[in-house]
């Protein structure tokens, strides 16, 4: 692709796709038929260059429509925003879910990632491919982590047209995942998300307090059951008092990096240059993680209530939903809840009667691990590369659009009703001093009951893993998904808190909790961890770029020698690891050699 525009005419349905979401063109300049009255001069480029964050919502219609993205249509799109040609192929080429080359119109996304790993995805994708073979119609595309661990193995089916269908096969076998392939639309309705929850209505729940007892389409039915009591209160304490409650109750950030709330939100309001923006992080690519998405596919409306409430305290008036590309349900039940809301006058000019106007904009990723970054995940939304930015400027202070922005996961949202509703004391006493409140976390792989469970912070894995239901020949227990560390069979003491797993040499991240019996050949699944990390990489700074390649070639070698000293391997891979944690600008690098150096430390993985 050049700078400028080539020669290359999109086609009829290719053309529609685009104009579904900007309109027709106003002139030729924007790609209409050229007319005598435009030849000599053009209007709305500046307006079209302001439009560039509409850049990646161009690139779903295309793909959505055709399955691919052809250069007649990246071009055609790129004229409609006045957007170099080669700017737009960069950010088309950076997302996993897209594609410049020709591929069938539909495609079969099979999970290869570490708990679909561990339940036969290696056998699974053989039988797929031998099953369709070639000239099926259908290409079979091995991916990340698809958020299904809890129903591993898991594949997800994307047919193109208008409108594109999806279908969920999980757990998935070579003759249902086939089946979904060649009729997404007769394929079996995906489970509830109360299946997830296997304490599904226990009294003693918070956060999943409504999953399986609401129904997640009715905005009656989730105000019946306490919704929209934390706004109401919120408005009744203003934006300095939501403030307030949100720091007194010691909420520290659940998408792993554990900053506190309060601290984060006060330090956004209090900036004098405004818009100020919201941006929910529902794009959790983590391994193992699928937490999120439960919660937004079971209770959508306590999502859409807790970013109101975010907003109102910040001072914000647009809230941008950016959610992971693989969760077709989740968006589906998200922009819904999200219209019912606008409907009902909960979102919008007036919220409430209390004079407050917020909207929400829901904005789909396209696979990239690298944009649950908060800074990535801003460049995203704006229309470039999925790339970190350095900080400082923070994003309090300079964020999306360069204004003051604050970003919370879905779980960090979701736990602001409880504490405006049962007020900041009591929900403070959950949990430790340090690690405040419930916890959810996300247990996957070699356990009887996999799933999201809700425990006040301060349980123990053992704990943990008793209600799930571990197996007796466990072999080790991953923390915090491929970006965290394993621990032993014997250390299943360790406090599940923020302080806990620091002082046990692990982290807590996210709330992933995989465990691993003696079936699963670990010198693979931490190759696996290293083909991720390496895949996943963007490529801005050389320690992560370099330094992934090299920690994946490490790992090949010493997975392949036979009878042959390992020691030299494992010190090239402490070297890298020490240079990736010490100058990569984000925290892929920061962490991508953690799970390897515990497996080697921890478990003797090599010995």
């Amino acid at each position: 692709m050049d700078l400028h525009f080539g020669d290359s005419k999109p086609t009829d349905d290719e053309r529609a796709a685009v104009d579904a979401v900007f309109g027709p063109p106003q002139s030729s300049w924007e790609g209409a038929d050229r007319c005598d009255a435009d030849l000599r001069w053009a209007r709305g480029g500046r307006e079209a260059r302001d439009r560039r964050d509409l850049l990646l919502p161009g690139l779903h219609a295309i793909n959505d429509r055709i399955g691919w993205i052809s250069e007649g249509a990246l071009d055609y799109l790129c004229r409609r925003l006045t957007v170099p040609p080669a700017e737009a192929y960069g950010v088309a080429t950076f997302y996993a879910m897209f594609s410049v080359t020709p591929r069938s119109a539909t495609v079969l996304h099979v999970c290869t990632d570490l708990a679909c790993a561990a339940a036969g995805a290696s056998a699974l994708c053989a039988g797929i491919e031998s099953r369709l073979g070639r000239g099926s119609g259908v290409s079979v595309e091995r991916s990340p982590c698809l958020g299904l661990c809890e129903r591993a193995p898991a594949a997800l089916v994307v047919k193109s047209g208008d409108p594109v269908r999806t279908a969920v096969s999980a757990p998935a076998s070579v003759e249902a995942a086939v089946l979904a392939a060649s009729a997404p639309d007769s394929a079996p309705e995906e489970e509830p998300a109360a299946d997830a929850v296997p304490q599904a209505g226990q009294p003693s729940l918070i956060l999943l307090s409504r999953i399986g007892v609401v129904d997640p389409s009715s905005l009656d039915d989730y105000r019946a059951h306490g919704g929209y009591t934390a706004l109401r209160h919120a408005f009744a304490l203003g934006p300095s008092g939501v403030i307030r409650e949100v720091t007194d109750s010691g909420l520290l950030g659940r998408g792993g990096a554990a900053f506190p709330t309060g601290r984060k939100w006060q330090a956004t309001a209090s900036q004098p240059d405004h818009p100020h923006y919201l941006v929910c992080n529902a794009d959790e690519s983590e391994p193992g993680t699928f937490k999120d998405r439960v919660l937004m596919e079971g209770d959508p409306y306590a999502l859409v209530e807790a970013m109101t409430v975010a907003a109102y305290a910040v001072g914000a008036h647009k809230g941008y939903l950016y959610l992971r590309g693989e969760y077709p349900r989740a968006l589906h039940r998200m922009q819904y809840a999200v219209d019912r809301a606008r409907a009902r006058g909960l979102l919008g000019d007036d919220i409430l009667g209390q004079g407050f106007a917020f909207d929400i904009e829901i904005r789909r990723g396209a696979g990239a691990y690298i944009c649950g970054e908060e800074t990535a995940l801003f460049n995203s939304i704006e229309g470039y590369r999925g790339e970190p930015r350095s900080k400082p400027p923070f994003p309090v202070e300079k964020g999306l659009f360069g204004k003051p922005t604050v970003e919370n996961n879905v779980e960090t949202l979701v736990n602001v009703l409880p504490i405006l509703t049962m007020g900041a004391p009591a929900y403070a006493a959950i949990g430790t001093p340090r690690s405040t409140g419930p916890k959810l976390f996300c247990v996957s792989g070699s356990v009887e009951h996999p799933g999201v469970y809700e425990l006040p912070f301060g349980a123990t894995l053992g704990e943990l893993l008793t209600l799930a239901g571990v197996r007796k020949s466990l072999r080790a227990v991953l923390l915090g998904g491929a970006a965290g560390g394993f621990v032993r069979p014997d250390e299943l003491d360790i406090p599940l808190t923020f302080e806990g797993t620091r002082e046990a040499g692990t982290t807590l991240g996210s709330g992933v909790v995989m465990a691993f019996d003696d079936t699963v050949p670990l010198p693979r699944l931490l190759l696996r961890i290293a083909e991720f990390f390496r895949d996943e990489s963007c490529g801005q700074c050389v320690p992560c770029r370099v330094g992934t390649v090299r920690q994946e070639e490490a790992l090949h070698r010493i997975v392949e020698r036979t009878g042959s000293d390992a020691a030299p391997d494992i010190a090239l891979l402490r070297e890298v690891g020490r240079a990736m944690r010490d100058a990569s600008i984000c925290g892929l690098g920061q962490t991508a050699w953690n799970a390897v150096e515990s497996a080697i430390d921890r478990l003797g993985a090599y010995e």
